[in-house]
């Protein structure tokens, strides 16, 4: 049994811990890296990455049925679903060697590619190696939660994680779940020409602001996707190619393949918490503001704290712990600044407060300022004016932004450095933002805010009237 010493062992080569590893390593710490599985974690290689390539393929397909508005004769698309899968294959290979051992040990860092267990609360064993460490962050993730649905266990059935290795198109996809997950490949496999039937016990996007939520499943519904809300799976049956969800109004729903997406679990099995004093619960590792676990040498950051899971999520606990491991700084986890996005079509996106969450936090010094997308000029000319921006707003200063509509998720970063830096409306509403693009709605929604203000207000009236006087 080999002994290393390090200043900081980091379990799990997902997005938060390579973020450790490589800031650590290359600002001088000695840094161990263990990893049993695949680098980059489940976001390049099960979620994030190859669901993008094949929303994008999804894409592709669905424009060639709309394009007679713009002149050019719709098309029937002719799908072939294993190169699909090649496209997504692809993508993840272009961008696995930006995650590779090869690249981390070319920073300093030590990678070893074992599972790590506590043994003490200053040791992991890993492998034939015990690693001793001055700090040690746990970033090992989660994977999908399978229900306990009577019979799910006994028939086939798809997570994010084994969806990649059809190669054969689904005739019909029943799926267990309306998030984000759910929603995205739904859309995705409708669009590749698959029907597509979704089960949901609740709400479909129930942690989304209702109104936001609805605009999106309209169009999934008119695109084909049939949705089930309020409607608990009761019973799954059947085998491959022939799958039978029962639900809780009686219904049995036929599909030829079933995919499970409820949400996600902390990987924390095997990890011998207890012998390292590290609390945890059903959600995950117990962590502080400052994403210290009750061993206050060891951090956990990422899905497996029990926070938001979200590789960007990953990424800012990542570059916190740094501060503090490394140079002692005092940090402080700040949720209200994380955005999230989901990537249907349209894409909707939250940073912030919601409307109601806003509403009850603030109450009546909350104003809501809205910006429908039918008066942007570029949306309009792309034919893509379904969509609306919400501002949650307290005393000139947002507090929330809710947005649904093309290129929500890249709408939602000005909001999300306004959270950030402490913006006022004033700071959005004056910058300048080239014309003509869907990007005009942040400054314009910036600007409904002001014009009662100045629009509408008799004392700024007065003042022009005034002026104009006086001027030569």
């Amino acid at each position: 049994m080999q002994t290393l010493k390090t200043d900081l062992l980091v379990i799990g080569a997902g997005s938060g811990g390579l973020s450790v590893a490589a800031g650590a390593a290359q600002m001088g710490a000695r840094v161990v890296l263990l990893e049993p599985g695949e680098m980059g974690g489940d976001c390049l290689n099960h979620g994030c990455v190859p669901s993008k390539a094949l929303i994008a393929a999804g894409e592709r397909a669905h424009g060639m049925t709309g394009a007679a508005a713009f002149g050019v004769g719709p098309n029937a698309p002719q799908v072939d679903y294993a190169a699909a899968q090649d496209h997504v294959a692809e993508t993840i290979a272009r961008i696995a060697p930006m995650d590779s051992p090869e690249r981390f040990e070319g920073f300093g860092v030590t990678v070893i590619r074992e599972a790590g267990r506590f043994i003490s609360a200053r040791e992991v064993q890993a492998g034939a190696h015990v690693i001793r460490a001055r700090r040690i962050v746990v970033a090992t993730g989660s994977s999908p939660f399978v229900p306990l649905i009577p019979g799910l266990s006994e028939v086939p059935y798809l997570t994010n994680e084994t969806l990649w290795d059809l190669r054969e198109r689904p005739e019909h996809l029943l799926i267990v779940g309306g998030g984000p997950i759910g929603l995205e490949m739904a859309q995705a496999h409708r669009r590749l020409g698959s029907r597509v039937t979704v089960i949901e016990a609740e709400r479909a996007l129930g942690r989304e602001d209702p109104e936001m939520a609805a605009i999106v499943l309209e169009d999934l519904r008119t695109e084909g996707v049939e949705i089930h809300e309020d409607t608990p799976a009761r019973a799954v049956r059947g085998t491959a190619g022939a799958i039978e969800i029962e639900t809780a109004d009686g219904r049995c729903h036929r599909g030829t393949h079933l995919l499970v997406a409820v949400g996600r679990r902390a990987n924390t099995d095997g990890l011998g918490l207890e012998a390292g004093g590290i609390a945890a619960t059903g959600q995950g590792i117990t962590v502080d503001a400052g994403l210290r676990t009750s061993n206050r040498r060891v951090y956990a950051i990422g899905d497996v704290a029990g926070g938001p899971q979200f590789t960007h999520v990953a990424g800012y606990h990542a570059g916190l712990v740094v501060r503090n491991a490394l140079f002692g700084l005092p940090v402080r986890v700040k949720p209200q600044i994380l955005p999230r996005a989901t990537y249907t079509a349209p894409e909707l996106a939250q940073v912030g407060l919601t409307e109601a969450e806003a509403r009850q936090v603030h109450g009546d010094r909350l104003e809501v300022i809205r910006q429908p997308w039918q008066h942007n000029d570029r949306a309009v000319a792309q034919r893509a004016t379904t969509g609306l921006l919400k501002v949650m707003v307290v005393r000139g200063r947002p507090v929330g932004a809710s947005i649904v509509g093309a290129q929500a998720g890249e709408l939602i970063a000005t909001w999300a450095l306004a959270l950030s830096a402490g913006l006022k409306m004033s700071q959005i509403a004056g910058m300048v933002v080239p014309y003509p693009t869907i990007a005009e709605l942040n400054k314009r929604v910036a600007g409904t805010y002001f014009s009662p203000r100045l629009f509408e207000n008799e004392t700024v009236k007065r003042i022009v009237r005034v002026v104009q006087r006086w001027l030569p």
